[in-house]
């Protein structure tokens, strides 16, 4: 045993300098797209020095500091960042993205009750100048992000880390366990692990992470909340439309999946010709694409940024605006959710279910894999490959209404009993607060939580 815990003493310091020379020898070609991105996108503009770790100072030290890569993490962080605001209202909070698209979102959700700024390539001179300028007493990092040398200089820096509504796939260990040496010594200091599912707390495990710092706190996408006055308006909107008309919508689509819904819309429209269908690209850069795929159609359609509603006759309503999904999918019968038809992994297939929707996904839903299976198992989602399949499983719904709405109740009542991860995650963080004052917070996040 002695032999073996040198050999991996001794192997750690070699992975993490072999590791971090891969990164400073990557680090041009990120600096090149990054640069080239804010010539190219607007929505890139101003990241490049935050990527190097020049974020904005926070002006306390002590903020509590949630990381959530893009727009679906940031969707699930709502429930908990607004949970530790009710329980600490004087710690500020930080969160932090990769994507344009999940720092929009952010903006949008959360206003400016939290500090938003891009989280820094994972290399040991913007790590440090990150940490100092955010200055967090404890990180929370959401869904499985994994950065060795931000690992490292939180624990150097005594800074404890949750990981939040961990998950991680087979295919995922046993590519990490090629790294096993420099993962175990990212995982084994101060880091506290709430897995999704009893399967990734054995994952994390496999992987070097300590037995004692694992445990099950399941899923917070679970705890979704449609904000009521997101719910209103969109029923504000259908009844605008017509309450009778069949609308359904195609979510967060990208690259053939327009295509495969306007082909299925043609054919809904044969029996059902009023019927309307919300076209919903996943990134604004394709709108130009897809009105062109609609001129190129023939397809009679109005697109929500002029302002008008669509006409009777109009046969798709073209959403060509930021941060109104959920809004929309209040205002439908059926919900697509892309990102599914083509090998992207599918998108949130939570925000329709907690509606009350049925739903509809291609066949490649392994980013919310668990979700997909609960919600095949309830009856509210059908997974199709292809034009065909949606047709039908469309004309299923929209010939017996009583039917459709059903399944979509179902599948909500299946997510309301898979809710409470939020709470079992604070009850995680709490112990690592600290008020203002340098005292622990424990007592007032007790007093807070009834």
């Amino acid at each position: 045993m002695g032999a073996v815990a040198a050999r991996r003493d001794i192997l750690s310091p070699h992975m993490r300098f072999i590791y971090v020379l891969l990164m400073y020898l990557l680090a041009p070609v990120l600096i090149v797209f990054e640069a080239w991105q804010a010539i190219t996108r607007e929505d890139y503009r101003g990241r490049l020095g935050q990527r190097l770790g020049f974020v904005p100072r926070v002006a306390r030290p002590g903020c509590v500091w949630v990381h959530a890569v893009s727009v679906g993490e940031v969707q699930a962080a709502a429930g908990l960042v607004h949970e530790l605001r009710r329980r600490h209202p004087g710690i500020t909070l930080v969160v932090s993205t990769v994507t344009p698209t999940g720092a929009q979102r952010a903006r949008a959700l959360f206003k400016d009750t939290v500090q938003h700024c891009y989280l820094p390539y994972d290399l040991p001179g913007s790590v440090r100048r990150f940490l100092d300028r955010v200055a967090p007493q404890v990180a929370v990092i959401l869904e499985t992000e994994i950065w060795p040398t931000l690992y490292g200089e939180l624990a150097r820096r005594g800074i404890p880390l949750v990981l939040g509504s961990a998950r991680l796939s087979m295919r995922s260990v046993g590519r990490y366990r090629r790294l096993a040496s420099l993962l175990r010594d990212a995982l084994s200091h101060g880091v506290v692990i709430g897995a999704q599912t009893p399967a990734d707390a054995e994952r994390f495990r496999m992987i070097g992470a300590p037995a004692e710092r694992v445990q099950v706190s399941g899923n917070i996408k679970y705890d979704l909340e449609i904000p009521q006055a997101q719910v209103a308006a969109g029923k504000a909107l259908r009844a605008a439309w017509g309450i009778a008309r069949p609308v359904w919508i195609a979510g967060s689509t990208h690259e053939g999946e327009e295509e495969a819904a306007l082909v299925a819309h043609s054919a809904v429209r044969v029996t059902h010709p009023e019927a309307l269908l919300l076209l919903v690209p996943r990134h604004p850069q394709r709108f130009d694409s897809v009105r062109q795929l609609l001129g190129k159609r023939g397809v009679s359609y109005q697109q929500r940024s002029n302002g008008l509603l669509p006409a009777p006759d109009d046969a798709v309503f073209l959403v060509d605006t930021l941060g109104e999904l959920q809004m929309l999918y209040a205002a439908t019968d059926i919900a697509f959710v892309g990102g599914s038809l083509v090998p992207i992994g599918g998108h949130n297939l939570l925000e329709p279910a907690v509606l009350g929707l049925p739903v509809l996904s291609g066949p490649h839903t392994q980013n919310g894999q668990d979700i997909a299976e609960l919600l095949v198992q309830s009856g509210a989602l059908r997974l199709v490959a292809g034009p065909e399949e949606l047709v039908a499983a469309l004309l299923r719904w929209f010939d017996d209404p009583e039917r459709a709405q059903g399944d979509g109740e179902r599948g909500r009542r299946a997510v309301e009993a898979n809710r409470g991860a939020v709470h079992r995650l604070v009850a995680m963080i709490e112990p690592l607060l600290r008020s203002s004052d340098g005292r622990p917070e424990s007592s007032s996040a007790a007093s807070g939580s009834h």
